[in-house]
């Protein structure tokens, strides 16, 4: 006796086609699983027979043989569960021999019968749909989340009991196809208008969120940098639907979705402590899962105290950077996962923190030197812009006048990133950060006085052809914010001048 089902195995947020084929013969009593598998594969035998036995279904004494093929892939986790439980079933006769055919099947069995929730579903049911197949059948719990798939018919369920009674025909209620976008998720809890003073640093802001430039925020501890990180995906482009399907694949893959979680509509924030391992931030271990980097993909990664990072898990950062996204290569798996993020990073000048004011830093210049060396130079390259995070004074701190908004900075930001996708429809930039070299000319031709000043910065300032086409970038965003459809001398000093911080402090 034969019978076979669908399940799907994820190779980053890539998913293969696993066929679960089940035998039954006359032999010594036997329970085999073979196909490549790991360890908590390996363990779904116990949990599958077990949970069919608490449910009033024991295996008969023959030799039984499962196979996840194809068995040159490497299968882990433990969302096979339940389509080796639905193979075996049609086996017995317990459920029709037609059950389950044309659906995948994904979830995992406790010894109770219980069909509990598992990582990365939503990447699944995507695949799934792309290789034709119309219906799956995963955990209530990740119901939601499946069903924020278009076109798919979803069965949630919540036991072996309930799958029993829904390929009997006996229950009809856990499927029905979507219908309309499931969404979860709200606003944010800070806001602009909180923040008093450093004016220079919000308009900063404002520049890195219309163009998605990277950012790096320099000044003495309690200026307000930490504050102005925060909120700085608050002014940020409202996602649209393909963003919040790619964040939420990605914290599905990564088990940090919630039960009964649906699209992630906000753009995350991703703050790791400066302890944190390359692994860690790049993603990777033995069994690959998603780290920082990709975990900010489409919103922010703010790397607080900057210095304090080792230096291996700051020159990470500069494939991500260029490439946006991370390659990672394991002995048993290789995969890519993306890492479009937005790199919002604050330091303080010196170790104690009051650089240059004298009448408090008590660092030598060596010890200066020292420590802003910690961030290496094709670093700062990939940064685009730099602000002096200045001490606020009492006046500004009270703030007798009303601040802006997040919400009126956003709608700016928008009207800019509008005018960047009518520019670079079908070329598949998005923001000015993203163009290329050999498009630059085109993107961001200069006038003759912007291209005398251009000459200037680069030869004063000791340019490198990345910085100086970053500047260039930099100064396209800030003539779209401008409404300007060139980049004029204005344009070009302001964006100078926030390159112009960066060598105060490590050229000065």
């Amino acid at each position: 006796m034969y019978s076979s089902v669908k399940t799907l195995a994820l190779s980053g947020l890539v998913g293969t086609e696993i066929n679960v084929e089940a035998d039954m013969s006359d032999g010594l009593p036997v329970f085999e699983m073979v196909g490549f598998l790991g360890g908590e594969v390996k363990e779904a035998r116990e949990r599958v027979r077990t949970a069919l036995k608490n449910n009033g279904i024991t295996l008969p004494p023959k030799r039984i043989t499962v196979n996840l093929s194809p068995a040159d892939i490497r299968k882990t986790g433990t969302s096979y569960d339940l389509a080796v439980a639905v193979s075996l079933l049609k086996l017995l006769g317990e459920i029709p021999t037609d059950a389950a055919d044309g659906m995948m099947v994904i979830g995992e069995l406790g010894l109770s019968g219980k069909v509990h929730a598992v990582s990365g579903v939503l990447p699944m049911v995507i695949q799934a749909k792309e290789i034709g197949i119309k219906k799956c059948m995963v955990p209530a719990d990740n119901y939601t989340e499946a069903a924020a798939v278009d076109g798919m018919e979803i069965a949630g369920v919540n036991s072996i009991d309930e799958m029993l009674s829904f390929f009997n025909g006996e229950l009809t209620d856990c499927i029905r196809e979507r219908k309309q976008t499931c969404i979860s998720g709200g606003g944010y809890d800070v806001d602009f208008s909180e923040i008093n003073g450093q004016e220079t640093c919000r308009r900063a802001m404002e520049i890195a969120a219309a163009g998605m430039h990277n950012i790096l925020l320099i000044g003495p501890p309690g200026a307000g940098k930490t504050m102005l990180a925060k909120r700085l995906p608050t002014i940020l482009p409202a996602p649209d639907h393909g963003e919040c399907m790619e964040i939420t694949k990605i914290y599905s893959v990564a088990g940090l979705l919630g039960n009964g979680q649906g699209l992630i509509t906000t753009r995350p924030f991703v703050n790791p402590h400066h302890t944190i391992s390359q692994v860690a931030l790049a993603g990777g271990g033995g069994l690959p899962k998603p780290g920082a980097c990709t975990l900010a993909h489409r919103g922010v990664l703010f790397l607080d105290e900057l210095p304090e990072f080792s230096h291996n898990a700051l020159e990470i950062l500069r494939q991500p950077l260029e490439e946006r996204e991370i390659n990672i290569q394991r002995a048993q798996a290789a995969c890519t996962y993306p890492a479009d993020f937005l790199l919002c990073a604050a330091m303080n000048p010196c170790r104690c923190g009051y650089y240059p004011d004298r009448s408090k830093c008590r660092c030598t210049d060596n010890d200066v030197r020292k420590y802003l060396g910690r961030i290496s130079g094709p670093l700062l390259d990939r940064i685009d812009i730099c602000a002096e995070a200045s001490e606020v004074d009492y006046g500004s701190l009270k703030g007798n006048g009303k601040n802006e908004s997040s919400d009126s900075i956003r709608k700016r930001v928008e009207r800019a990133a509008n005018i960047q996708h009518e520019r670079y429809a079908g070329t598949g930039i998005r923001f000015n950060s993203e163009i290329s070299v050999r498009d630059i000319e085109t993107y961001c031709h200069l006038g003759a006085a912007e291209e005398r000043m251009m000459r200037n910065a680069f030869e004063s300032m000791k340019l490198s052809a990345r910085a100086f086409h970053r500047m260039l970038r930099v100064s396209r965003t800030i003539a779209d914010l401008d409404g300007s459809a060139d980049i004029k001398v204005n344009h070009l000093s302001e964006a100078i001048g926030f390159r112009s911080i960066d060598g105060r402090y490590w050229n000065g």
